[in-house]
This record gives structure tokens, sequence and C-alpha cells, in this order.
């Protein structure tokens, strides 16, 4: 990927250093930018980071980059760790099989190629042939498979591929008996699907942005277009785009059987309207079903003259409803499966049956109905934990993958007539989860909201207060925490750390009331939460300040800041992930003007904005305060959270800094928000986390 820059005009990043802490922190130039809010003044002086393709941003990058690899490097046991995450991540890692027109799809990684192989089967027991290697696209693995989409007749594959982490997208197409590409190709892809519908397929894009501003600018103008086989991308029909709504996005998606497109229209992250085309009619217009944006609309598929159709819609914790495309406006639809006590996750409808997946205590549940809306029986899963099932609308076979804390991902062929599941994969890691015991609690947070956390330890762990822990969180967009086995947290377990997973508000384990109670000038709950959480773990002598670190990323990222500026001496080790750090500005770059809906913005009103600055990572830094240990990590090429929040909170952070402990910034070249991380460097990330983790714990190794 071609490097832009723009020769910044004032005076370049000096090199000299300053003691400090026992560390030489390369010294940050600051300028006087300053900013009004509703009549207060606020300081910006690291605005120019936010440049993240000028010259002196990139120089800045090679001198922090320089003292955290340094640092790391003195770690004795680094190199062990290595080695252990190297080993437990080299086994085979399957997907589940998908049926095209007698043929099976399936994704797998020998154990550590970089990117998954999609292979093709003539049969269950035939074989795998290869039909695309994204590994051969690039020499690095930087270059990833975002999606694959088959024709109805499975003849083509239309695939985008991602370059570098980025969330900017191209689309190629290959003719499959003959693994030949077509000329197709389409260029600047963002948040889009690939549905297909008779010689073509619909996609979502941006204009051609601004050169040298790709990973930056304000993404506008969002617009779903139909793509024919061998034409030009110029050629490419606008099927939906509203010229007065520049903040806007838009999916759309073909029923199986091609009858009907779909359109998804939003404007955040939560809520969309929702518009339907007949494609049997070309000369109709798409139709607004459901509008607004108070509450998600979810398309299953359209099966014997009914739409399904998920939401939240008069149902916070969600209920299937059924659309007669004759009548389809929202006062005509009928629900078809109530809302419960529990959450539903997700449906699908496979084999003539509709498969419900349903969130309790923050796991699932899967239960067989028939589109009458008459239970069935469960589905036997083998513990509590996680599953996604995939099939066709049209077949009996279908395959189901199931996780635990403590159970490696696992795949069961399932037969929905006789409703029998057998094993068909089993992933053989170099793990015995008979040594590890996962547990499920309940604590109280500052309001008394009780709120669940999994635990997981080894065996035999004595609850003596002076265990190492890491204690993860997330807490926003509605979305859940659920449980699933990582090798890369066997490291720190085998060596007596305990790993805590808080579901805190603002996800989506008990719905949209819950999901609520973590937004706008809720937000607080969230970090109270998480705080409630480190002080569970404490009072139950799990472990103590002193061994507790606090791990978290993207939204998480924002949890873990939020929490170590406002609680600093509870945490020993902080590490935030690709963090949305700067609550002020995050609306400006990229996709971050959706995240409105859970954040609110600093334009919305001043009692707003003074609830951002109350809480806002980088504003709530101050001189004089030891914060602990602190590892922040980005990726040079994130277009979802720019590098310019992790980039100014890790330059005023090593400003105001007093105490001993070490704040580093790790900043991976060729990597974006995570999406499509090569193997290597998820080794590479996970080894130093852990390794600057376990070192500010007091861990060593054995």
């Amino acid at each position: 990927m071609k490097t832009f820059f723009k020769i910044f005009l004032f005076t370049l990043i000096m090199f000299s250093c300053n003691q400090k802490n026992n560390i030489q922190y390369p010294e940050t130039r600051k300028e006087n930018v300053c900013d009004d809010y509703w009549g207060t003044r606020v300081n910006d002086p690291y605005r120019w980071l936010e440049d993240d393709r000028s010259q002196e941003t990139e120089e800045w990058v090679v001198e922090q980059n320089k003292l955290t690899y340094s640092y790391l490097e003195k770690i004795p046991f680094r190199d062990r760790l290595r080695e252990r995450l190297t080993e437990l991540m080299n086994y085979p890692k399957y997907g589940y099989p998908q049926k095209i027109n007698n043929k099976y799809y399936f994704y797998k990684n020998d154990g550590l190629q970089n990117q998954s192989v999609l292979y093709e089967l003539d049969s269950l027991t035939a074989e795998p042939k290869v039909l695309l290697d994204p590994n051969k696209l690039s020499t690095d693995g930087t270059i990833a498979l975002s999606r694959a989409s088959f024709s109805k007749d499975g003849k083509y594959l239309a695939y985008s591929i991602s370059k570098s982490g980025s969330d900017w997208n191209e689309i190629f197409v290959m003719e499959v008996a003959t693994r030949q590409l077509l000329p197709d190709h389409i260029e600047w892809v963002k948040f889009s699907g690939i549905s297909w519908q008779g010689n073509g397929f619909y996609y979502s894009a941006y204009d051609k942005p601004e050169s040298g501003k790709e990973y930056s600018n304000k993404n506008e103008y969002h617009k779903v277009f139909y793509h024919r086989l061998n034409d030009d991308q110029t050629q490419d029909k606008i099927v939906f785009e509203n010229k007065e709504h520049a903040l806007r996005n838009y999916y759309a998606g073909v029923s199986e059987d091609e009858k009907f497109l779909f359109i998804v229209e939003t404007e955040s992250t939560s809520g969309n309207s929702l518009w339907l085309k007949d494609l049997t009619k070309p000369k109709t217009k798409a139709v607004l079903i459901a509008p607004g944006f108070d509450s998600d609309f979810n398309v299953i598929d359209h099966y014997e003259g009914k739409i399904y159709v998920l939401t939240n819609y008069q149902a916070p914790n969600q209920q299937l409803m059924v659309v007669d495309p004759v009548q389809p406006q929202l006062e005509n639809w009928k629900t078809l499966i109530p809302e419960s006590g529990h959450v539903i996750e997700d449906v699908s409808l496979i084999g003539g049956q509709l498969f419900i997946n349903y969130l309790q205590d923050a796991s699932n549940r899967l239960y067989a109905y028939n589109t009458s809306g008459q239970l069935l029986h469960e589905i036997k899963l083998p513990t509590i934990g996680t599953v996604g099932i995939s099939g066709r609308y049209d077949n009996n076979e279908a395959f189901y993958m199931f996780t635990s804390y403590t159970y490696p991902p696992t795949i069961y062929r399932y037969d929905v007539a006789e409703n029998k599941a057998e094993l068909f994969r089993k992933s053989e890691i170099s793990f015995n989860a008979e040594d590890f015991i996962s547990e499920q609690v309940f604590f109280t947070s500052k309001d008394g909201t009780q709120v669940p956390m999994s635990i997981i330890y080894k065996k035999g762990l004595k609850k003596n207060g002076k265990n190492p822990t890491m204690l993860y969180g997330y807490g926003g967009f509605n979305i859940s925490l659920l449980p699933g086995f990582s090798v890369g947290r066997i490291p720190f377990l085998e060596q007596g750390g305990v790993y805590a997973i808080a579901n805190l508000r603002g996800g989506g384990e008990y719905g949209e009331s819950w999901h609520k109670a973590g937004t706008k000038m809720q937000k607080q709950n969230v970090f109270d939460d998480f705080i409630a959480a480190a002080e569970y773990l404490i009072a139950e002598n799990y472990t103590n300040s002193k061994k507790l670190a606090i791990n978290g990323g993207s939204n998480g990222g924002l949890l873990v800041g939020a929490c170590m500026t406002q609680r600093p001496g509870l945490f020993a080790v902080a590490i935030p992930e690709v963090g949305v750090l700067d609550m002020l500005r995050y609306q400006k770059f990229t996709i971050g003007w959706a995240w409105a809906t859970d954040y609110g913005t600093a334009e919305d009103s001043q009692e707003m904005f003074e609830y951002l600055l109350g809480y806002s990572p980088l504003h709530n830094l101050k001189a004089g305060t030891t914060y602990p240990a602190t590892l922040i990590t980005t990726g040079d090429h994130d277009d979802r959270v720019v590098p310019a929040h992790s980039f100014k909170f890790a330059a005023t952070l090593q400003e105001l800094h007093s105490g001993h402990t070490p704040t580093l910034i790790r900043i991976d070249v060729k990597a974006g928000h995570g999406a499509g991380k090569p193997i290597s460097k998820i080794i590479d990330a996970q080894t130093d986390v852990w390794a600057f983790v376990m070192k500010n714990l007091g861990m060593y190794y054995k």
C-alpha cells in the first residue's frame, strides 16, 4: 500500500529526550490549539498528531515504537511466551461448511497460516480443493479476505479483500469452475455486503476519497450500487442514495429466492429503517416499510409468501414478526414469536424450520420452531456456552459451532428433520480443559444493579488475594460478551493467572434496556460496573490492586481509559487497545459519527458536552498522578477508530504521569482495527501485551 505524506509546515518533532520515571520518553511537540465548547475553552496541544499521514507524525511513531520495543525486548521471558503462543496457535482451524449447488465450501487454517483458505468439497468425505488462498495475495499476510459470496447457481464467487486492516475493501469476481478472475474490479467499498441477483450483485460504497485522507476523513454519502458481470465499475447503477443525508449508511440484501431486495438504512450503530423492493416487478421503486431509527429491523428471509423479521420494535428483548409482501407496512406486521424474559439474539431459517438463538445470562440456548411459531424442541448443547448455526432454508442439513471459555470450537453436523447431531470437526489444541474452571458470578454495581461476570482459572487456585488477574470488558453498542475459547489467554492461565470477563451495561446481554442503560448520559454506569467488578475480585480474595490488570479494545479501550483516569490506584496495569479516547472529537473522523447514539456528541448540548468532558480519557489525565503501567495499542491503518485517539492519549499520559511505571504505546504497522490481522501479527501482539502485563504484575513465565 502506497503511503501518502503531507509535509507539516511547523517545526519537526524534537528527538531530544527527557529523563522521567526511569524511562526516556521522546519529547512530543505542543502547539497552541484551543476549542470553544459552549463557552468553555478546551486545549488540544497535540492536535497535529491527528494528521496520521504527515511526515512529522510518522517520525513520532518511529520514535515511540523504538522506545516501546526496547522496553519489551528486555523482558526475559518474552521469547518463551512467543514460543508457547505459537505452539498453541498451531492447530487446524475450521469454519462450518456452506452448501452451494451440491458442493460444499469452508474455511480452514492449517495452523500458522496468516489467513484462512477457502476450500471446495465435492462431498463431505472428498479431498478438499483450494478455491481461494488469500495468503498468495501478499508476502506478509496483510491482505485479508473480508467477504465471499456465491452466485445462486454457484458459477461465480464475488469476494472482497482488505489491505493492512483497513475498512476499505475491493471486490473481485472469480469463475468457480476455472478459478479464473473476470475483469470485474470494484474499489472504495466500505460497510457493505455482496448480494447476488441474476447476472450481478448489490454492494455499498463511497465516492473516491481525497488523496492522503483515505484513512481519516469523515465517511459521507454512502450509496447502494448494482454491478453487472463484466461491466466496468463506472457503469454500475446507483440503486439507492439520499443526497439530503450525508451521514447515513445503506446495506442491501436479496432474499434467497431472489424475489425481494431489502435495504437497511442507518444513521448510527443502533436502529434502522427498512426498505423493500419487489424484484419480480423491475419498474417498481423501493418502498419504506419500517420508518424511523428507534428500532432494529433485521430481515431473516422470505419463505412461502412471508417475510420474517427479527426486531426490538415494541419488544426490548426482540420478537420475530412476519410481513405480508402485499401489505408490507409496519402497521400490518404480525408477531410470530413474542419476546420473553430472555433476549432473542439470532434467528436462522433452515430446512423449513426456524432456529431461535436465545441469550440467557450471557450464554446461548438454541430452539427449533416451525414456521407457524410453535416450539418443536431444544437443541442440546454440550454445556453452557455459545453457538452459531448455518444452513439453507430448503435443505435439512445444517452445521452448528459450539464453544465456551474452556471448550475449544467444535463443529456438529445436524439433521433438521431427524433432530440428530453428530460430531463433524473437533479442535485439536495443546490444552487440557479439565485443568481449568470457568464460573459465573453476579456482583453489585454502584447503583445496586446485579451484573454477571465469568471467571476462569486453573484448578487448585488459592483465593488468598495475591493472584495476578486480568479483567476484560466492553460495555457498548448492544454487543454481548459470550463464552468463547481463546488460546491467547492460556499462557496467562497456565502461570496461575485469573481471567475475568464482565458483562457490563451498554452491551446486549439483557436486551435493549440493558444497552440503553450504558449510553449517553448513562455511560458512567458502564465504568461503575467495571470498577465494581474490580472491587468484587479484590473483596472475594481473587487478587489485590497491585496484581490487577484491565484490558479492552475499541469501545473497551474507552472503558479502560475512563477507569484508569477515574480510579488510577485501583489497577496495576492498563491495556487500552485501539480505543476511543478523545470524546470531544471522535465524531469528526471516518465512521465516528455513527457512534453518537451510544455516546452523544459535544455539539448536541452544553449538558452533553459537560458529561463527555467529565469522563473523556484524554481530558481527564491530571498532572502529578501516578497511573497504572500502561501499554496503549493501535494500528497505523486503523480507519475505524483512528490512531489519533491513541497518539494524543499517549503523548498526554507521558507528559503528566508522575509514577515510575512505564506508559508506552505500541503502534502496529500495516495493521488496522483488528479484522483480518494475520496470524503472525496476532502472535506478536499477544506476546507483547502478555509480556508487559506479566512483568508489571510481578509474574515470571516458567
